[in-house]
């Protein structure tokens, strides 16, 4: 029997119906369904009980799973990742909103994608991790991120400066309203929006970007995901945020933190009518003249 797992949130009125006709595939396809209890709180349902849904919340339960579905945007897959984390179980993002860059399924396409998921019509996209080492220790088991890790000023209108090393060498001393540290997955999120570059997801690299840096000539920069980025953070402020993907803790000056690329990988289920440059010309209206 088929095993798959489900998580969603924040579902709107209009998604229950949706919700449903998710199920009723599974249930036709005799799918033992496992769900995170966020999605159980949520599914308001009058006929939740006639799915017989189980709530994975164990390594046993996780580990046992053939595939996983993410219903909702890049958010929700993001959290997603948080319970799959070191299992690697296949996910689909299924986008019950705008297009993503991670859940590219859209709920138009959902009865397609998933006979195409158990007819084997799909390839895996592995994506690389990275992951935070620091002490004291932060994030408990979730010290890891998809996207990326990012080190803010907190309370204060002062810049903060971080000392990166790569390797134990000095790479810079970034004045500026933070720093970004993504993997090639991650640069199409807060990255890119403070004038990181694109990188293509088998690129094995990370990117350093700052964030609204004082000095001008401060450019992101692509380093090979081998290398071990260490961070010292430096400023007026007594606290500083920092964040893996959409997690976030707040640190002082004597944290010491070290980013390596994690041991596992997450993969995204790819269909064959899905690849990565037309999500980015989807998503970036690349090719699109607004004059037309």
């Amino acid at each position: 029997m088929t095993r798959i797992g489900i998580h969603g949130k924040d579902f709107q009125n209009k998604s229950l119906r949706f919700l449903e006709r998710v199920l009723d595939l599974l249930k036709k396809k005799d799918v033992e369904i496992w769900v995170s209890e966020k999605f159980i709180r949520q599914f308001k349902s009058a006929s939740v009980n006639t799915y017989k849904l189980r709530i994975f919340n164990h390594e046993d339960s996780l580990r046992s799973l053939d595939f996983f579905l993410s219903l909702g945007g890049d958010g929700t897959l993001l959290e997603s990742v948080t319970y799959i984390g070191k299992h690697e179980i296949p996910i689909l993002g299924i986008n019950t909103g705008r297009l993503g860059f991670l859940a590219t399924t859209s709920r138009d396409d959902m009865e397609e994608s998933l006979e195409a998921l158990f007819k084997g019509n799909f390839s895996i996209d592995n994506r690389s991790v990275l992951k935070l080492i620091s002490a004291p220790k932060l994030f408990g088991n979730l010290n890891f991120a998809l996207n990326d890790f990012t080190i803010m000023k907190k309370d204060t209108s002062s810049m903060i400066t971080v000392h990166v090393h790569a390797d134990g060498e000095l790479l810079n001393s970034y004045w500026s309203d933070g720093i970004i540290v993504s993997t090639p997955t991650g640069s199409t999120g807060y990255s890119l929006s403070c004038g990181g570059p694109l990188v293509h997801p088998k690129s094995e690299s990370f990117v350093i970007t700052a964030v609204s840096p004082h000095n001008l000539g401060t450019r992101p920069i692509v380093l090979s995901d081998d290398r071990e980025i260490t961070l010292q953070i430096e400023g007026r402020s007594k606290k500083y945020l920092i964040s893996m993907d959409s997690r976030f803790e707040t640190v002082d000056e004597s944290v010491k933190l070290k980013i390596k690329k994690e041991k596992f990988q997450v993969k995204l289920i790819q269909l064959s009518s899905q690849n990565y440059f037309n999500t980015l010309r989807q998503k970036l209206n690349w090719g699109v003249d607004a004059r037309n």
